[in-house]
């Protein structure tokens, strides 16, 4: 459950960092997992369904960025739609009824994480409101030095920035204007987890250092806010994706910018969209200061 200081601090800045959500047997088996995809992508040279390699990637020498939807690989990736401390987190934000959607594991392994460029999630996948937001679970230690996740406090109340270029859309920011004036590295603990809105503006650099940081990332909407961008999901979908409250089909509304993610450029994930991006800020030498927030 969350404070009247913490919902305040989110509605204010769009994030929250909350340390010791998971039990150590809960991290451990998480971890386990993980190594096992991690072993069977030495059988697989370029991305397919289920994993987004790292240039660097080898049989001898397996690395991952992406394990996607892991929530429909591993029956321990999906307990965690319905791990009750975490939906009791996420409903003191968006209220008594709401269901998962999409989900993802980013892993930056040391010394080559990829990095990811400042985009919003909300460029993505529109909703008729913005009550989504982005729970990440930590399973390594979240460090300024190993691609913490990045953003910008507050931006989740200001415009819609365009992610297309050459009327292409490629997963990352586009305006020459962009600046990430006050952007913040989020730290937290193994075993912690992040939340932020789904029109804050964040992203990551790259891992330069010799400790892996790998999280687990799960969506939450609430009912009443619907996809506008096709996904080919049917009615049974989305309410097989519920976790909490009832069913409705009464979309509320409300008034906000959205340019649809299309047409998109090929690769289903963002790192494939991000590579044909002109103006990569994150992947470069740090041209602006950060601070650390946690």
């Amino acid at each position: 459950m969350l404070n009247k200081n913490q919902i305040e601090s989110y509605d204010r800045n769009g994030y929250l960092a909350i340390e010791n959500v998971l039990t150590v047997a809960e991290l451990e088996e998480l971890r386990r997992v993980t190594d096992k995809f991690v072993e069977k992508s030495r059988n697989v040279a370029s991305n397919d369904k289920i994993f987004d390699l790292e240039p660097g990637h080898s049989a001898a020498s397996p690395s991952i960025r992406r394990i996607k939807h892991p929530v429909s690989r591993h029956p321990v990736y999906a307990g965690y739609t319905r791990h009750v401390p975490i939906l009791d987190i996420v409903e003191c934000l968006l209220g008594a009824d709401f269901r998962y959607h999409n989900n993802k594991l980013n892993m930056k392994n040391r010394g080559d994480g990829s990095a990811v460029e400042w985009h919003q999630d909300w460029a993505f996948y529109p909703h008729t409101n913005d009550d989504l937001l982005e729970v990440g679970i930590a399973l390594d230690d979240m460090t300024v030095e190993n691609g913490a996740l990045m953003l910008i406090p507050g931006s989740h109340k200001g415009k819609t920035w365009n992610h297309h270029q050459n009327g292409m859309f490629v997963g990352g920011i586009t305006d020459p204007t962009f600046r990430p004036d006050g952007a913040v590295s989020v730290t937290v603990k193994a075993g912690g987890i992040t939340l932020h809105h789904v029109r804050m503006i964040h992203g990551s650099r790259p891992n330069r250092s010799d400790k892996s940081r790998r999280m687990l990332f799960i969506g939450f909407c609430a009912m009443n806010a619907w996809p506008l961008v096709p996904s080919g999901d049917t009615l049974e979908d989305l309410n097989e994706r519920i976790v909490r409250g009832k069913p409705t089909l009464e979309p509320r509304l409300k008034d906000l910018p959205v340019r649809l993610s299309l047409p998109r450029v090929e690769g289903d994930s963002i790192y494939e969209q991000q590579e044909k991006l002109h103006n990569a800020l994150l992947s470069r030498t740090e041209p602006y200061p950060v601070s650390s927030s946690n």
